[in-house]
């Protein structure tokens, strides 16, 4: 297999001109500004330092632009991240967190260069929607302690430590803290209502200027004019660089690979999750159409670079995407200038952001999290099967109290299972009325000069593979006692009519050989009639006819099909 690079920038630059990247700078430096405070909180929600989460934008937001398979995806630390991250560096240290960011990054470009992005289209909604209602909930609840104000060293990664803990730290609850926090929620919540209906040409102005980040400016305004007694950026993490570190390699060795295998999977599969979602999230918008493979290709390199300087793990963001999109993006290049307008930024801003308070950030993270979660879709559950609410709640609960890699596995393993039940319950297998097989061998002149009067016929619709080979089985069962019971020693045929059957599987296969011995016991003949593409590869491919000595009868070879 052939590997395809081709970032679509290079598409893009084919046809590009002036004005568009008039409009790419613009949307970039918007995209900037709004990432600014987004990267800041989700760094440290993630465990890490504010600092790093501004790093992950620049570098990683950089690459994903650069080298990836969507025009518009802007790339940077995410919210869907944050469980897993934190978890991973509470328990594994904030270096392992790194080597196993990097680890993931591998993974991630295997993944798109194996060509398996479109693998991603096949994990349900149920699953999607649990896990990301639960990611959300995990959030908010990471940001009492700032948003209270309380007394705390760490808040514990599990959920049940979590709530022991917040609960023996509330009686140092403060005011202030809070208060901080409810008028920075208050001020998000009131400041689109502004200019989502301008009536005056000053509150068209107003929408480029992100709510977030006027909550951050006015929030440190407030703790340095007012001297409130705050916890900030400063006094928990302190000052914060005003430049990028140089890259530096980390010490890897086998052991340390094998220990941190279980968590790089779970970054890149939830990483290549996101991402697409994302991607798909772009395409609806603009109607163009993302290269998965590319796109997650440049994942993985983004996350091979990230943590050489200090980055965490980086995926495809929706806010930030849908905002990019809105304020006229035309290419990857509003993407790259999003990331050096971030650079800038971090540079020119770095002494002033030691101000702002962390009960600020809270607020910020507490309204991604409301935003990001799709509750209505709890109340729609009930509109479902019992099968989607059990495995959007199983995924939902799994991803707060345990472990989102849990989550996942156990989601995707009930929907499986659902849908094996489902399709074998689609599988039939009946009897042909006399009339009926009168007629297909009539029109068939290979059965015709088989013993009349001695013939049994069945139909097969739906799918035979490990799931339905019950049925199979009970055919058989049935054949041989109804074979015994009428003593047919001259030789009985069983013509399987299959032209319903779509697929049949290599256990199937094995079952259906155990009906042919049954009937060739007793003299007779299997006849397989009007078997479609990919059975008829498969029976041919494995020798099933050669080897059982079936009459394969009204089927033209078809093209070669997969098993």
């Amino acid at each position: 297999m052939r590997l395809r690079f081709r970032p679509q920038l290079l598409d893009s630059l084919k046809t590009y001109q002036v004005s568009d990247l008039r409009h790419d700078v613009g949307a970039g430096i918007t995209v900037g500004v709004v990432a600014l405070p987004l990267a800041m909180a989700f760094g440290i929600a993630s465990g890490v330092k504010p600092e790093q989460g501004l790093i992950t934008a620049i570098i990683a937001g950089f690459f994903i632009s650069l080298l990836g398979g969507s025009k518009f995806q802007i790339g940077g630390p995410a919210g869907a991240f944050v469980a897993l991250l934190y978890g991973i560096a509470e328990r594994y240290g904030v270096a392992n967190l790194l080597i196993a960011t990097l680890m993931a990054g591998v993974l991630l470009f295997a993944m798109g260069a194996l060509r398996l992005g479109g693998l991603i289209r096949f994990v349900p909604l149920p699953v999607v929607i649990g896990f990301t209602n639960g990611i959300a909930v995990i959030i908010a609840l990471q940001q009492i302690r700032d948003a209270l104000g309380l007394q705390m060293d760490k808040v514990p990664a599990g959920f049940f430590a979590q709530l022991g803990a917040l609960w023996q730290a509330l009686p140092s609850l403060h005011w202030g803290s809070v208060g901080m926090c409810a008028a920075s929620i208050a001020l998000m919540w009131i400041w689109p209502k502004l200019y989502r209906e301008p009536k005056r040409r000053w509150q068209g102005w107003l929408a480029f200027i992100p709510g977030t980040l006027l909550v951050l400016l006015l929030g440190s305004l407030a703790v340095q004019v007012l001297d409130l007694p705050l916890a900030t950026i400063g006094s928990r993490f302190g000052a914060l660089p005003s430049v990028v570190r140089a890259p530096e390699w980390p010490t890897v060795d086998w052991a340390t690979l094998q220990y941190l295998a279980a968590p790089a999977i779970s970054i890149a599969l939830l990483g290549a999750i996101e991402s697409l979602l994302c991607a798909r999230v772009a395409d609806g918008m603009t109607k163009q159409k993302h290269d998965p493979n590319q796109e997650l290709m440049a994942q993985g390199i983004a996350n091979v670079v990230s943590p050489l300087f200090g980055g965490i793990a980086a995926t495809g963001t929706v806010a930030r995407t849908v905002t990019n999109i809105r304020t006229g993006a035309r290419s990857p290049i509003a993407g790259i200038v999003h990331a050096v307008s971030l650079l800038g930024i971090v540079v020119v801003l770095a002494p002033l952001a030691a101000m702002i308070p962390m009960a600020s950030l809270a607020a910020i993270l507490l309204f991604v999290a409301f935003n990001m979660g799709d509750w209505q879709a709890f109340r729609k559950a009930e509109k479902f099967s019992k099968n989607y609410q059990l495995i959007l709640w199983s995924t939902f609960a799994l991803t707060v109290m345990f472990d989102i890699t849990v989550a996942l596995e156990v989601g995707l393993m009930l929907a499986c299972l659902f849908f094996i039940v489902r399709v074998s319950g689609l599988t039939r297998i009946e009897a042909l009325s006399e009339q009926a097989l009168s007629a297909l061998v009539a029109a068939h002149p290979q059965l015709r000069d088989r013993a009349a009067g001695r013939r049994m016929g069945y139909r097969v619709f739906g799918s035979l593979f490990f799931g339905s080979t019950a049925k199979v089985e009970a055919l058989t069962e049935a054949l041989r006692d109804r074979l015994i019971e009428t003593n047919a020693k001259g030789g009985v045929d069983v013509v399987l009519e299959l032209e319903q059957m779509i697929n049949i599987d290599s256990s199937a296969l094995e079952a259906l050989g155990e009906l042919v011995k049954v009937v060739h016991e007793f003299g007779g003949q299997v006849v397989l009639i009007g078997l479609n593409e990919q059975p008829y590869s498969i029976i041919h491919r494995t020798g099933f006819v050669e080897s059982s000595g079936v009459l394969v009868v009204a089927t033209q070879p078809p093209k070669p099909a997969a098993i």
